[in-house]
């Protein structure tokens, strides 16, 4: 939408009004504005611009006390009630490495930010929400019942900034690329049999200028295998029989935001497949999900497998692997799982 035809914020408002039980990305689909944008258009009222760094954010949150951390991405919403705690904060990266609370930061990404505040009959629901250049949200910092609210307040008042303009206009996205470079198959897999550690893997997509999506379909079977696209709903039905422990990954351009633990209740609702339990809600469109792969990745203590949902556009939605201390083998249990997963039927030429 150009700047002539985007709502004015008072249109913003007024549609919202007029939509109560729409959902928030849906409200700014159908205006054709960013979240952000919509955000904004309720500063003065309900909303607060406040910095948008998150150092800034990391050199404070830990004051709120219990929380719920939310990071989504189009396709998955990733949530995580705890406390954030064992903070490491840089300019380029930075880690939270909490208890219920895991996250992995890119704060050059980290672009607007609000405090908002809604009301839920006589309750205020207070929450702190950050944004890219283009709109899209990063993460959210819900406070809940035994959330420090005195806190939440210094920090706004602390935060926030002399610009409270109703108006946002979107950046474009340029965020990089992952377009594919001429690497073989011989020349990936020699360099995938080289990784000594998970963490070695972007960077070797990144040396080889191949995309993620585009190397496991490339590599071989024996190092990635495709799933049925039900594979994932499977997956976690069987985590929750076996009681064994899992890791899940939600990202986007800003964060990744991880659970490391058992799960309990899964229950799949229209096209969205959900985790409600105590410290951990995931809600994943499993409509969304175009292809569904098994990695399997070399590792200095053996090999580790992990489970990647990618989209339409090959962005990859969701990962999880089996939870596994350092240094050791990757839990059989999780292994057995993983390899008696649906495969993808094969086409017929």
């Amino acid at each position: 939408m150009t700047e002539q035809t985007r709502p004015a914020p008072a249109e913003i408002r007024a549609f919202r009004a007029e939509n109560p039980k729409m959902r928030e990305r849906d409200i700014a689909a159908q205006l054709k504005i960013s979240e952000a944008a919509l955000v904004a258009a309720e500063v003065g009222i309900s909303a607060v611009r406040i910095d948008a760094s998150a150092v800034k954010l990391l050199e404070r949150v830990a004051d709120l006390g219990k929380v719920m951390a939310l990071s989504r991405n189009e396709s998955a919403v990733h949530e995580k009630i705890g406390v954030y705690e064992n903070i490491s904060a840089g300019q380029h990266n930075a880690i939270v490495l909490g208890e219920n609370i895991d996250l992995r930061i890119f704060p050059s990404r980290w672009t607007h930010a609000f405090a908002v505040t809604k009301k839920d009959g006589d309750e205020e629901r207070l929450s702190l929400q950050y944004f890219d250049k283009t709109g899209n949200a990063i993460h959210k910092i819900h406070l809940r019942p035994e959330s420090n609210v005195e806190a939440y307040h210094r920090i706004v008042a602390e935060l926030k900034l002399e610009d409270q303009s109703q108006e946002f206009s979107e950046a474009e996205a340029s965020f990089g690329s992952d377009e594919d470079g001429e690497v073989t198959q011989e020349e990936l897999r020699d360099n995938w049999s080289k990784l000594t550690d998970t963490h070695e893997f972007f960077g070797m997509l990144k040396r080889l200028k191949i995309g993620r999506q585009a190397a496991v379909r490339t590599v071989g079977d024996d190092y990635a295998w495709k799933l049925d696209n039900a594979a994932t709903a499977e997956m976690m039905h069987a985590s929750v029989k076996s009681g064994l422990p899992i890791m899940c990954f939600v990202a986007n351009n800003g964060i990744v935001q991880i659970h490391s633990g058992p799960i309990f209740r899964v229950e799949p609702m229209g096209p969205w497949i959900n985790i409600f339990d105590e410290t951990f809600h995931l809600h994943l469109r499993q409509d969304h999900i175009a292809e569904t792969w098994a990695v399997r990745k070399p590792t200095k203590d053996g090999h580790v497998t992990s489970l990647e949902a990618y989209d339409a556009d090959g962005n990859m939605i969701i990962q999880f692997f089996g939870k596994r201390k350092e240094g050791s083998d990757e839990r059989s249990e999780w292994r057995e799982i993983m390899e008696n997963l649906p495969r993808a039927a094969s086409v017929a030429a």
